[in-house]
């Protein structure tokens, strides 16, 4: 089946069918979390979200989730056999890693909070039913928000493989909120994440309206806002801010591997995001 899976991408090389065994083992690390009941208790969010559920057209690696009541005692632990058990029943061995955090603060990097549990999975040696010859080296990490901001909707994301099976989600215009509040508030210094404005540059191309009040409270939440409300000005000044603040060198540096088509990041400049975020729907 694996086989069968990785072809339905048509990878052009040895690059793209990794990215494309990544996207497979993200969707068997759901499909264990699913058998296992997780989405109970919590709903998928971020980047990969975006790449599975709405056809973002770029790769993705983690796989983050937000659990839908605060529970600082919440652990992944009864959920791990689940997702072993369901990669076994597809040939493929994998292990699970705790991950340490090695300074606790309330964000360091939006949506890793001290209050976030994080496993990885990873990729024991060959699958011989992949067709890939080398040891693919793929981890994959697991993110649970145990104490978020809530304030956000869900919905239910129907996935047909490894078999038919849903999954909670965001709903996309707080996915929005989400990203933005990431491209916003990385406490990451002079690192950029280039992801971030390839996905904001994707919503606002969609016409995907951003929920500013989840926007909001996750702002709130990370100490990154501090008063009650916000407005759509004061909003768009934070963007126009970052924009003039961000060297956009290194931010399509960060995001040309992720994507088909380097070239298409020619246009990009200050004054370009400038001009795209007139475009931006706020809601």
């Amino acid at each position: 089946m694996i086989k069968e899976w990785l072809d339905s991408y048509e990878p052009a090389n040895q690059y793209d069918a990794l990215q494309a065994l990544r996207e497979i083992m993200q969707e068997i690390a759901l499909a264990g979390l699913y058998r296992a009941g997780f989405f109970e208790k919590a709903a998928f969010y971020g980047g990969t979200a975006l790449r599975i559920f709405h056809k973002l057209d770029r790769f993705s690696e983690d796989l983050d989730f937000s659990l839908l009541v605060p529970n600082e005692d919440f652990s992944l632990a009864k959920y791990l056999d689940a997702i072993l058990v369901e990669f076994a029943s597809q040939g493929m061995e994998v292990s699970v890693k705790e991950k340490k955090k090695s300074v606790q603060t309330n964000i360091d990097s939006a949506f890793l909070k001290s209050e976030t549990i994080w496993k990885e999975l990873v990729l024991e040696g060959i699958i011989p039913q992949s067709g890939i010859k080398q040891i693919a080296n793929i981890k994959i990490k697991l993110e649970v928000d145990k104490k978020p901001p809530l304030g956000f909707t869900t919905e239910e994301k129907l996935l047909l493989r490894p078999f038919s099976f849903y999954v909670k989600c965001f709903v996309i215009t707080d996915l929005f909120a989400g990203k933005m509040h990431a491209l916003l508030f990385r406490k990451w210094g002079e690192n950029v994440k280039g992801r971030d404005w390839y996905d904001m540059e994707w919503y606002i191309k969609k016409g995907v309206a951003l929920n500013l009040d989840h926007f909001l409270l996750r702002a709130k939440d990370s100490g990154d806002w501090q008063q009650e409300n916000i407005t759509e000005l004061e909003f768009r000044d934070l963007l126009l801010t970052k924009i003039d603040s961000v060297n956009m060198q290194r931010v399509k540096a960060d995001i040309s591997r992720f994507i088909a088509d380097p070239d298409s990041l020619n246009i990009w400049s200050d004054d370009y995001f400038k001009d795209l975020i007139n475009h931006l729907k706020v809601g």
